[in-house]
């Protein structure tokens, strides 16, 4: 019989594969249009999913806290998803994601040590290989610099997503689709009105709507994943876990937009899965 700790790390890893093609498919559709209508539509196509889910499996709807604060979750999500897309966009994916990884991590493992005290030796050691991979993940060029906007919108994204991992920890024991979807909702509320005041196109084109569509699953599908992993187990470890999600945006990157991949990305990606060995066991 699988153990909790073991459905727990599957569903961490099934989080940062979800968020690892969620991302490329939101960066690759905010190069071709207008980044908060991407946003717009994909958290739409998001939260519908969400409902549906939520029917579906019949999760009885929480008290108006929990989804304060699942709303709450979701505006900082939103908040670090659009520096997310944004720093994909006008910067390099390879750079973007593995730093905008790097804050997510460290702001929600610190947290839970804090409040649950240490885990145990090996899933330390694991958590430090994993960033040692993350850094790695990062070199793209040899004589490249990273430029400002690579810096300061992924630590932003990065600060944006840990308060949603926080958040989300703290409702996920007692409901998760619900609170997932007061998030969304909030979030497209909060981005239509921001939409509505700029001078920009209010829909996307039609060869958009697939990518974006894609995001907008990917993205609910980490989340949905993410709030399974900290009912299952610890933050800092599911964290941890859906922090990798660099590597599925860079390899897709690499297959897809022919973004070359230096010896220094393949041996982070081999040691994102010696790490992930390290957290597992």
């Amino acid at each position: 019989m699988i153990s909790t700790e073991t459905l727990a790390v599957t569903c961490g890893v099934s989080s940062a594969l979800a968020w690892g093609a969620g991302g490329f498919c939101g960066g690759l559709a905010t190069r071709r249009g207008n980044l908060l209508s991407v946003i717009v539509f994909s958290q739409l196509i998001g939260a519908g999913f969400l409902l549906i889910l939520s029917v579906f499996f019949a999760e009885e709807m929480p008290a108006f806290q929990l989804l304060s604060i699942g709303g709450i979750a979701g505006v900082c999500g939103t908040f670090g998803l659009v520096a997310f897309y944004r720093g994909l966009a006008v910067g390099r994916m390879g750079i973007v994601a593995p730093i905008s990884a790097i804050v997510t991590a460290v702001i929600p493992v610190l947290f839970a040590i804090f409040n649950e005290g240490l885990p145990q030796t090996t899933k330390l050691y694991g958590f430090g290989i994993a960033l040692v991979s993350v850094w790695f993940l990062s070199h793209t060029t040899r004589d490249s610099k990273i430029r400002f906007n690579e810096l300061y919108l992924p630590v932003l994204a990065g600060f944006g997503f840990s308060l949603f991992f926080i958040l989300i920890d703290r409702v996920s024991n007692e409901a998760i689709l619900w609170p997932l979807f007061a998030g969304r909702l909030s979030s497209v509320c909060l981005m239509t009105l921001l939409l509505l005041k700029r001078n920009q196109p209010k829909v996307p084109a039609k060869n958009q709507l697939l990518l974006i569509a894609l995001a907008g699953v990917f993205e609910t599908g980490g989340a949905g994943f993410f709030a399974l992993a900290t009912r299952l187990g610890r933050l800092d470890i599911s964290t941890v876990l859906a922090a990798l999600y660099p590597a599925v945006t860079v390899l897709l990157a690499w297959y897809i937009l022919k973004e070359r991949l230096l010896r220094q990305q393949w041996v982070g990606v081999m040691i994102a899965l010696f790490a992930l060995v390290l957290i597992s066991i």
